[in-house]
C-alpha cells in the first residue's frame, strides 16, 4: 500500500492528537490561571539594565482578561482541529498553541510582580548553548552511522577538565582546550569500541557515561574538595557587540553574550552549510546510509566515521566546558544534570539537522531558564517541581512532536569492509 493511501488516516490521527493537546492546554489555562487571585496586573520589563539606544515602555497586562482571551483563541484552534484540521500546518498550529500557553502562564506567574523579558530570553539562549553543542555532536555521529549516547559523559569530562586546566593556567582558552581534549578522549573510546571492535553502540555509550560520571565524581571528592585552587577556573567574560547590543530588546539578548554562545551560533551555521552544501557533508552523510555504496565509489567508510565521532567529541567537549568556564565557575558532582540526554532529544526533535537541533535546544533552554525565573517570582509551585520543568518539556516534546523519523539507514550498524 502506498504512502499516499495511508496519509489521510495518519493525518486524521495527528489532527485528533493535536486537538486533544489543545484541549488539555485550554483546561489548564481556564482551570488554574483564570481562577488565580495572585494579582490584578502583570508587568513585563522590556529594557536591559545596562542601557539601550532608547527605552521601551513596560508591558502591563491584566491577568484574568488576558488569560480568558488567550483561552478563547486556544478553544477556537481546538475546534478547528477537530472539525476541519490544519493539514500540513498542524505542527505550526501546535507551536502557536504552546506559545499562547506560555504567554498566559507568564502573565499568571508575574501577577502582582515584574518579569524581565530580556533576562528571560538572554538566559534561555545561554542555557541552550550546551544542549545545542551536544545535539550537534549527536547529529555528526548519527549522520555517519554511529549512535552517540555518551554525550552526557562527554559533558562531564569536558566540564571537569576545563575547570582544572583553567584553574592551573589562569586562562579560559587553555581550559577550553582541556575540555575539548576530554570530549575527544571519550569520543575516541566510543569510536574505537563501536567502529573498530564493533561493540553494541548503545551499550558502549551507557558504559562511557557511567565511566565519566564515576571518574569525575571520584576526582571531585578526592582531589578538588581538598584543593579549592584547582576548582577556581577563569571564566569567559560577557561581550557586548558595539551598536548591535544597544538595540532595544533584541540587542541584549543576541549581542550581549559570552564567546561560547557566539561560538555555538557560528557552529550551527557552519555545520548546517557543511553537512548539506559541501562535498565533505555529502561524504559524511553517505557513510550513514548503506555504506557499501559509499565504499564502492572510494569513500573510506571507517575513517569517515572516526572523523565524524571525533569532531562530535570536540563539540561535546565545548558544550561541557560551558558549565565551568561560563555558567557556574566551578565543577561539582554530576553538575550537567542529564543535559546530555536532553541534547539527544533536541537532535531527534531537530530531525538530525543542526538548525533543527538548535531550535529544539532553544525550547529546552527556555524551559530551564523559566524554572529559575519562576523561583524568583515566588509562584505558588514547589521549587522541586519547578526544577523538573526541562525534563517534563522534553517528555512532552519528544512524545508529541517528533512523529515518524527517518533515521540514517546504517545508524548503529557496524560496517565490515569486504
Amino acid at each position: 500500500m502506498s504512502q499516499n493511501t495511508l496519509a489521510p488516516a495518519a493525518q486524521r490521527r495527528r489532527e485528533r492528537r493535536f486537538g486533544l493537546f489543545s484541549l488539555l492546554v485550554l483546561a489548564v489555562m481556564l482551570g488554574v490561571f483564570a481562577s488565580s487571585t495572585r494579582g490584578a496586573q502583570a508587568t513585563f520589563i522590556l529594557n536591559d539594565a545596562r542601557g539601550q539606544l532608547f527605552e521601551l515602555p513596560d508591558l502591563i497586562l491584566p491577568v484574568v482578561p488576558t488569560v480568558i482571551v488567550l483561552s478563547a483563541l486556544v478553544a477556537g484552534i481546538a475546534a478547528r482541529q477537530f472539525t476541519r484540521g490544519f493539514g500540513s500546518r498542524a505542527v505550526v498550529i501546535v507551536g502557536v498553541v504552546a506559545l499562547l500557553f506560555v504567554i498566559a502562564f507568564l502573565t499568571w506567574a508575574a501577577a502582582g510582580g515584574q518579569l524581565s523579558v530580556v533576562g528571560l530570553l538572554r538566559g534561555s539562549l545561554a542555557r541552550a548553548t550546551p544542549i545545542a553543542f551536544g545535539a550537534m555532536a549527536g547529529v555528526l555521529c548519527e549522520r555517519a552511522g554511529v549512535i552517540n549516547i555518551a554525550i552526557e559523559g562527554q559533558f562531564l569530562a569536558g566540564a571537569f577538565t576545563a575547570a582544572v586546566v583553567s584553574s592551573i593556567a589562569g586562562n579560559p582558552w587553555v581550559g577550553l582546550f582541556g575540555g575539548i581534549s576530554a570530549g575527544v578522549l571519550v569520543a575516541f573510546m566510543l569510536a574505537g569500541l563501536s567502529i573498530k571492535f564493533q561493540a553494541d553502540q548503545i551499550v558502549v555509550g551507557v558504559v562511557l557515561i557511567v565511566f565519566a560520571t564515576g571518574v569525575t565524581s571520584f576526582l571531585n571528592t578526592q582531589v578538588l574538595s581538598g584543593n579549592p585552587q584547582l576548582n577556581s577556573p577563569t571564566r569567559f567574560a560577557s561581550i557586548a557587540v558595539p551598536v548591535l547590543s544597544e538595540i532595544p530588546l533584541i540587542g541584549p539578548v543576541l549581542f550581549r553574550q559570552s564567546l561560547l554562545v557566539f561560538g555555538m551560533i557560528a557552529a550551527v551555521i557552519v555545520l548546517q552549510y557543511g553537512l548539506f552544501q559541501t562535498r565533505w557533508g555529502l561524504r559524511l552523510r553517505s557513510v550513514g546510509e548503506p555504506p557499501k555504496a559509499a565504499d564502492t565509489v572510494g569513500i573510506h567508510v571507517l575513517a569517515t566515521r572516526y572523523k565524524a565521532v571525533l569532531l562530535g567529541g570536540v563539540l561535546a567537549g565545548i558544550g561541557g566546558s560551558w558549565w565551568t568556564l561560563d555558567a557556574v565557575g566551578q565543577f561539582s558532582r554530576e553538575m550537567t544534570g542529564g543535559r546530555g540526554f536532553i541534547a539527544l532529544a533536541a537532535m531527534l526533535v531537530g530531525r538530525y539537522s543542526p538548525v533543527g537541533a538548535f531550535g529544539a535546544a532553544l525550547i529546552f533552554g527556555f524551559s530551564d531558564q523559566l524554572a529559575t525565573s519562576l523561583q524568583l517570582l515566588r509562584v505558588p509551585v514547589p521549587s522541586d517541581l519547578l526544577l523538573t520543568a526541562p525534563y517534563l518539556v522534553t517528555i512532552v516534546v519528544v512524545a508529541g512532536l517528533i512523529g515518524r523519523l527517518r533515521v540514517p539507514a546504517a545508524d548503529g550498524k557496524p560496517y565490515v569492509k569486504q
